[in-house]
């Protein structure tokens, strides 16, 4: 898969790190200083871009508090909100959006966002983003699919809830409106996730099928589904972030605090550090260990005829003599030179 470069400067896939996305969403409680206080903590931990969500409640549903416009699920965490109200709390104010975006390149972070509408899409370009995100929901909406692809810059899709056939519908309807630099993230739409419900060996199938880049949009909570993902070929891996869990908040609940998307920065990269290729063998790295393995050595001092027994020849640390696989060849054999107890077995005393 060719490299996808975001901001002109950051190049993403399968020989670089993980390209690591802290998701603001709604953990901005509706203060635009504990906003850039998120941005400036997910810089400390290390992420590579920081993205927030462009709608408004009225551009997102009705305002109606009764029958499909309610949350009735009773496990959902925002369950008896009605969708309006959700989304009131949740957003980001438009006006917020430019100094954000500012904090995040001041920082060495790309700042981005996932439009909801078309309306969206119009003011995130007056803003000149260099990327577009499409959250799940809206993943089969295939006119805002062609509105995002028609400005030619990357897009990254999460595909919850999608199956193939309405994934590929998505990905043609992409590549058709003219997207050239596409990644689909595997995703689970449910808030949060639990591992057993993630299926992330999905990602190395999702590659094949579509050709192109594959991530994780992760709702679990720690880091292990993420670390895993990486070992499975996922070039981008996007969670929630927050200041503090205790602090509330639409999204807290599932979200990742600043220590710990600083140890996710860092264990997805050891993680992708430690792919590598197939290889058999001693590493150039495990050179100097082979000593320690073990070999055989003469345990006793011996005389010119005498014979070798199980009392004066062992397989030990370290690894200087013959490999143990011939020890049963050579016991009954003679030596042929007066050997001195810790003599490494080698075939010119034989």
């Amino acid at each position: 898969m060719k490299k996808i470069t975001f901001g002109g400067k950051k190049e993403i896939g399968t020989d670089t790190p993980p390209f690591i996305i802290a998701e603001m969403s709604g953990n901005h409680n509706q203060s635009l200083e504990r906003a850039l206080e998120i941005v400036e903590m997910a810089a400390k931990a290390g992420v590579h871009a920081l993205k927030i969500q462009t709608y408004t409640a009225d551009t997102m549903t009705l305002n109606e508090a009764k029958g499909d416009f309610m949350i009735n699920d009773s496990k959902s965490i925002w369950k008896n909100k009605s969708l309006y109200k959700l989304y009131q709390e949740a957003n980001t104010p438009w006006e917020w959006h430019q100094p954000i975006f500012e904090r995040c390149k001041q920082l060495g972070m790309i700042g981005f966002s996932s439009p909801f509408d078309e309306t969206a899409v119009d003011f995130l370009e007056s803003l000149n983003v260099p990327c577009y995100k499409i959250a799940s929901f809206e993943c089969t909406d295939l006119p805002l699919i062609r509105k995002v692809a028609k400005t030619k810059k990357p897009m990254i899709i999460s595909t919850g809830m999608c199956s193939a056939a309405e994934i590929e519908e998505t990905v043609n309807a992409a590549r058709e409106a003219g997207c050239e630099d596409l990644i689909l993230l595997k995703c689970t739409s449910t808030y949060p996730a639990s591992p057993e419900n993630t299926n992330i060996i999905t990602i190395p199938h999702m590659k094949d099928l579509f050709q192109c880049q594959i991530g994780l949009s992760d709702h679990t909570m720690g880091h292990g589904v993420a670390v895993a993902s990486v070992a499975l070929g996922a070039t981008i891996i996007e969670k929630h972030f927050t200041l503090s869990r205790s602090d509330g908040g639409v999204d807290a609940s599932f979200s990742l605090e600043p220590n710990e998307m600083k140890a996710l920065v860092t264990e997805t990269k050891r993680a992708w550090q430690s792919i590598g290729n197939v290889h058999y063998g001693p590493t150039k790295a495990e050179k100097s260990s082979e000593k320690y393995r073990r070999s055989l050595y003469v345990t006793e001092d011996m005389k010119a005829g005498d014979i070798f027994t199980q009392e004066n020849l062992r397989a030990i640390r370290p690894g200087f003599g013959l490999p143990p696989k011939y020890y049963d060849i050579l016991l009954g054999k003679t030596v042929v030179q007066d050997v001195e107890k810790g003599t490494p077995v080698t075939w010119d005393i034989i």
